[in-house]
Protein backbone atom coordinates (compact mmCIF):
# COMPACT_ATOMS: atom_id res chain seq x y z
CA UNK A 1 0.00 0.00 0.00
CA UNK A 2 1.50 3.36 -0.95
CA UNK A 3 2.04 6.10 1.70
CA UNK A 4 -0.72 8.40 0.34
CA UNK A 5 -3.32 5.63 0.48
CA UNK A 6 -2.22 4.71 4.02
CA UNK A 7 -2.49 8.36 5.10
CA UNK A 8 -5.98 8.63 3.60
CA UNK A 9 -7.09 5.41 5.27
CA UNK A 10 -5.74 6.46 8.66
CA UNK A 11 -7.45 9.88 8.35
CA UNK A 12 -10.75 8.21 7.51
CA UNK A 13 -10.35 5.79 10.42
CA UNK A 14 -9.55 8.66 12.83
CA UNK A 15 -12.68 10.61 11.88
CA UNK A 16 -14.81 7.48 11.95
CA UNK A 17 -13.69 6.63 15.48
CA UNK A 18 -14.19 10.23 16.60
CA UNK A 19 -17.70 10.27 15.13
CA UNK A 20 -18.56 6.98 16.85
CA UNK A 21 -17.32 8.23 20.24
CA UNK A 22 -19.23 11.50 19.95
CA UNK A 23 -22.45 9.71 18.98
CA UNK A 24 -22.07 7.14 21.76
CA UNK A 25 -20.83 9.28 24.65
CA UNK A 26 -21.04 12.92 23.58
CA UNK A 27 -23.85 15.18 22.48
CA UNK A 28 -25.07 12.62 19.95
CA UNK A 29 -26.04 10.35 22.83
CA UNK A 30 -28.97 12.68 23.54
CA UNK A 31 -30.28 11.95 20.07
CA UNK A 32 -29.80 8.21 20.55
CA UNK A 33 -31.77 8.04 23.80
CA UNK A 34 -29.69 10.00 26.27
CA UNK A 35 -26.79 9.05 28.40
CA UNK A 36 -27.89 10.66 31.64
CA UNK A 37 -24.63 12.29 32.77
CA UNK A 38 -25.81 15.91 32.59
CA UNK A 39 -28.17 17.21 35.24
CA UNK A 40 -31.38 18.98 34.41
CA UNK A 41 -32.36 16.88 31.42
CA UNK A 42 -35.46 15.41 33.04
CA UNK A 43 -34.22 11.94 33.98
CA UNK A 44 -36.91 9.94 35.74
CA UNK A 45 -36.43 7.28 38.38
CA UNK A 46 -32.88 8.36 39.25
CA UNK A 47 -31.43 6.00 41.85
CA UNK A 48 -27.79 7.11 41.73
CA UNK A 49 -24.90 7.66 39.35
CA UNK A 50 -25.95 6.19 36.01
CA UNK A 51 -28.82 4.21 37.54
CA UNK A 52 -32.56 4.52 37.04
CA UNK A 53 -35.52 2.48 38.21
CA UNK A 54 -37.73 0.74 35.66
CA UNK A 55 -41.15 2.29 36.42
CA UNK A 56 -42.98 -0.89 35.38
CA UNK A 57 -41.17 -3.61 37.36
CA UNK A 58 -38.97 -1.59 39.72
CA UNK A 59 -35.66 -3.10 38.62
CA UNK A 60 -32.51 -0.96 38.75
CA UNK A 61 -31.40 -0.13 35.21
CA UNK A 62 -28.06 1.25 34.04
CA UNK A 63 -29.01 4.19 31.83
CA UNK A 64 -25.89 3.76 29.69
CA UNK A 65 -26.64 0.08 29.03
CA UNK A 66 -30.43 0.24 28.76
CA UNK A 67 -31.77 -0.90 25.40
CA UNK A 68 -35.23 0.53 26.02
CA UNK A 69 -36.22 4.09 26.91
CA UNK A 70 -39.25 6.30 26.50
CA UNK A 71 -39.95 10.00 26.97
CA UNK A 72 -43.18 11.02 28.73
CA UNK A 73 -44.00 14.63 29.67
CA UNK A 74 -40.42 15.72 29.08
CA UNK A 75 -38.84 13.01 31.26
CA UNK A 76 -36.87 10.03 30.05
CA UNK A 77 -37.75 6.66 31.55
CA UNK A 78 -35.43 3.65 31.23
CA UNK A 79 -36.50 0.01 31.17
CA UNK A 80 -34.96 -3.39 31.78
CA UNK A 81 -36.60 -4.77 28.64
CA UNK A 82 -38.66 -3.79 25.62
CA UNK A 83 -41.69 -5.58 27.11
CA UNK A 84 -41.62 -3.26 30.15
CA UNK A 85 -41.22 -0.26 27.82
CA UNK A 86 -44.19 -1.43 25.74
CA UNK A 87 -46.37 -1.77 28.87
CA UNK A 88 -45.33 1.75 29.92
CA UNK A 89 -46.13 3.23 26.51
CA UNK A 90 -49.64 1.74 26.57
CA UNK A 91 -50.44 3.42 29.92
CA UNK A 92 -47.70 5.96 30.71
CA UNK A 93 -49.73 7.91 33.29
CA UNK A 94 -50.23 4.72 35.33
CA UNK A 95 -46.50 4.00 35.57
CA UNK A 96 -45.14 7.56 35.63
CA UNK A 97 -47.00 8.26 38.88
CA UNK A 98 -45.10 7.36 42.05
CA UNK A 99 -46.08 3.78 42.98
CA UNK A 100 -47.46 2.98 46.39
CA UNK A 101 -45.53 0.58 48.61
CA UNK A 102 -47.99 -2.24 47.80
CA UNK A 103 -47.54 -1.80 44.06
CA UNK A 104 -43.77 -1.69 44.49
CA UNK A 105 -43.52 -4.99 46.38
CA UNK A 106 -45.27 -7.18 43.84
CA UNK A 107 -42.72 -9.97 43.94
CA UNK A 108 -41.06 -10.98 40.71
CA UNK A 109 -42.22 -10.34 37.22
CA UNK A 110 -41.91 -12.23 33.98
CA UNK A 111 -40.62 -10.93 30.64
CA UNK A 112 -42.47 -13.35 28.41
Amino acid sequence: MDPDALKSLSTLLFWGVLFFLMMRFGCGAHIMGGHGHHGGHGEAGDTGEGQAKDPVCGMAVDRDQSTAASVYRGKTYYFCSTSCRDKFEKEPAKYAAAPSRDEHEHGGHHHG
